[in-house]
């Protein structure tokens, strides 16, 4: 969380329903004095947890910035826990959203295949899912679960790109459902440092590693930090619209764990139509990094 509280008791409320035994609280800090006041505000749900269950916070009183803050949060987490559910302040997910991240957890928790699981479905097109989730290459962050397993892996510095960046690993890896050379570029700007963030590596960590993501057949998660008062979110796009849906239980579980490139393509062709918006080609003219979940959450500013 940061400084808008009514973003965060909407999620925090959501959460309340689920009543988790253990609740993480991270927060940064005021960038200013004028942004004080907000953060408390924010940072106050933690003394309204009214059922049984333990709360850990970790506040920080300076500013880190989203990549600081995020990537040291999150370690924080998994030196505490096992495996987690993890939600920013204006990620607010539907009912279905913890028992299919709760399930899925324990079902693949032994499995190195798979990395995260996603509550996000970015076809923006619509895609026939017979089961209740697929296998796929496309991590989205709006609302996500994970292991300690996984995130050990994580590599903020992307130490390995240099190694790989003139191969053709990017085009075994993702060819087959978008293209090697805008991730090259996406990759050597965060591996430079020009783009501040900290889920490209993420990315990049999942592909060299030859592993997934299970996202859901519908999206699970909506996004209310578009608008006024969002630090990256200030503007209008098909990302805002989307609604968080339900599944149906018991989950349809897929017989096997292969990749659905079919799937895939149409969810990188998502993204590829959010750059069609005159404001995404702003961003991208500035030479600004691409992505989803990095557009709609830094670029926009």
């Amino acid at each position: 969380m940061f400084n808008r509280p009514a973003c965060t008791w909407q999620v925090f409320d959501r959460i309340a329903e689920y009543q988790p035994e253990k609740l993480l609280l991270i927060a940064d800090g005021p960038r200013s004095d004028e942004e004080y006041e907000a953060c408390r505000q924010a940072r106050a749900v933690a003394e309204y947890v009214d059922w049984e269950c333990e709360v850990l916070t970790n506040f920080s009183e300076q500013n880190l910035g989203m990549k600081r803050r995020e990537i040291s949060g999150f370690t924080w987490v998994f030196e505490l826990c096992d495996e987690a559910i993890l939600l920013e302040d204006d990620t607010l997910p539907s009912r279905s959203f913890f028992p299919y991240c709760a399930e899925l957890l324990q079902r693949f928790r032994s499995d190195d295949r798979v990395m995260m699981i996603s509550g996000d479905n970015y076809c923006l097109n619509g895609t026939e899912v017979r089961d209740s989730y697929f296998c796929s290459k496309h991590p989205g962050t709006w609302g996500w679960a994970t292991w300690r397993r996984a995130w050990q892996k994580y590599d903020e510095r992307m130490t390995l790109w240099p190694s790989v960046r003139d191969t053709h690993w990017l085009e075994q890896a993702i060819g087959a459902v978008t293209s090697p050379e805008e991730w090259r570029a996406r990759f050597d700007k965060t591996y430079l440092g020009h783009i501040s963030t900290w889920d490209y590596q993420w990315v990049f960590t999942m592909w060299h590693n030859e592993t997934f993501s299970i996202n859901p057949a519908r999206n699970l998660v909506r996004n209310i930090g578009f608008g006024e008062g969002a630090t990256h979110t200030a503007f209008n796009c098909p990302m805002s619209r989307f609604a968080a849906n339900d599944l149906e239980f018991p989950l349809r579980h897929p017989t096997s764990i292969t990749w659905s490139p079919d799937i895939d393509r149409k969810m990188f062709e998502g993204e590829r139509q959010l750059m069609r918006e005159p404001i995404a080609r702003r961003m991208m003219r500035r030479g600004l990094g691409l992505g989803v979940r990095s557009m709609m959450k830094r670029l926009a500013s």
